[in-house]
């Protein structure tokens, strides 16, 4: 497996919606642990899970070629189909 460090630099959709909000519930549970338990590594982890969740960017998914994102795909293929139905 080989990671794409130019692929990654796009910063193209590539979290699809159901895993964005799974991101931004697991980000929240791991921000207010971190208040309880003031683990700092546990702090990051919530707001990269956040960010990325919010963002719907993942650059570890662009650096993989890994895309999660269905909603982008059926729209280019919605406008296929109706640019050559004219």
């Amino acid at each position: 497996m080989s990671f794409d460090f130019k692929r990654m630099l796009k910063r193209e959709h590539n979290v699809g919606c159901q895993e964005k909000k799974y991101r931004l519930y697991a980000g929240s549970a791991a921000l207010v642990a971190s208040i309880f338990t003031a683990s700092i590594a546990l702090l990051l982890i919530g707001l990269v899970l956040v960010a990325t969740g919010y963002i719907g960017w993942c650059p570890v998914y662009s650096g993989m070629n890994k895309n999660t994102n269905t909603e982008g795909d059926a729209a280019e293929t919605t406008e296929e189909t109706s640019d050559t139905a004219h």
